[in-house]
């Protein structure tokens, strides 16, 4: 599943490509892709036909576009996108590009702009969703999340905790709150109501930056060591999105179709057999959670009896 990295390049790519355009037409060609929307599909397209698309903004792994309000001065609500598994957000330019003319096979919804160029949501195993949301205030008044002007985020998301990349995002807090909970530290950093945006590839890789077991208990870690996990992480997503994200399969794209190319730089993650990076130890996978944990033994040694 796509995490902040990849995320956040959409959102960077649909901030250059989409914003100002407006929505001449909305086309649903499934309805379980807007199945978040309470209105259904009809009700969908029609709080979208004719709206501007004002910014492009993200929190988490949550992005939205601002509409445009006929009203008020404001934008009120906003086109929310959660990509699941498999969805991709995809600019046509023009009408004159062949891809607006030859439907993707897993096109699920499209919106026509007005210059004749569409915005595709693609979802291929279909566990995104597109919806309409309300704004609602961010709870410590500050901007809602990455590009969004405003101390405002879609209600349904306005609650989960900012981004370790985030300039809004209190650490100080966020430390003494990892080490209030009674939880492994993996299962800390994947907590979106504590810091969104981190996930099962960039929780492992960030972990073994910072020499530490994922089933390290909280409750248990000094403030340095909350400290180095967070960093770790901060950094390794930092470095991903500099290279586009993380692409195992053609199903994460950017807006352009391109995949990123941050798999190349992967020291634990989906590397079990082979020799880590740092010590030369094999790196061992573990099963977490109904998914998997890598780590090297050596440069992160299991707590004993589930302590350390």
């Amino acid at each position: 599943m796509p995490e902040l990295p990849e995320v956040e390049t959409v959102r960077d790519g649909l901030e250059r490509h989409i914003v100002g355009r407006t929505v001449a037409d909305v086309e649903v060609r499934r309805d379980y892709s807007v199945r978040r929307h309470e209105g259904g599909p009809l009700d969908f397209a029609g709080r979208l036909r004719g709206r501007r698309l004002d910014a492009a903004a993200r929190r988490g792994k949550f992005l939205w576009l601002l509409l445009d309000a006929p009203d008020t001065e404001l934008p009120d609500a906003a086109l929310m996108a959660h990509l699941g598994m498999s969805g991709q957000l995809l600019v046509r330019s023009t009408a004159d590009d062949a891809r607006a003319a030859e439907p993707h096979p897993h096109l699920r919804v499209r919106l026509r702009l007005d210059d004749g160029g569409a915005l595709d949501f693609v979802d291929q195993r279909t566990f995104g969703h597109l919806s309409v949301a309300e704004l609602a205030p961010t709870p410590d008044g500050a901007p809602g999340g990455a590009g969004s002007p405003l101390p405002l985020a879609p209600e349904p998301v306005a609650h989960i905790g900012r981004d370790l990349l985030d300039p809004a995002l209190d650490r100080a807090a966020l430390v003494a709150r990892f080490r209030q909970r009674k939880t492994g530290l993996k299962r800390a950093l994947l907590d979106q109501t504590l810091a969104s945006g981190v996930g099962n590839i960039y929780a492992d890789e960030g972990l073994w930056r910072a020499r530490l077991h994922y089933a390290r208990p909280t409750d248990t870690l000094r403030r340095s060591e909350v400290e180095r996990a967070l960093d770790g992480a901060t950094e390794v997503m930092r470095e991903a999105l500099a290279q586009g994200g993380t692409s195992f399969d053609a199903l994460y794209v950017d807006v352009n179709g391109a995949s990123g190319y941050f798999d190349r730089s992967l020291a634990v993650y989906g590397q079990e057999g082979r020799p880590c990076p740092r010590c030369g130890t094999l790196v061992r996978r573990d099963t977490f959670m109904n998914r998997s944990s890598y780590t090297c033994p050596t440069c992160q040694p299991r707590p004993r009896n589930g302590r350390w």
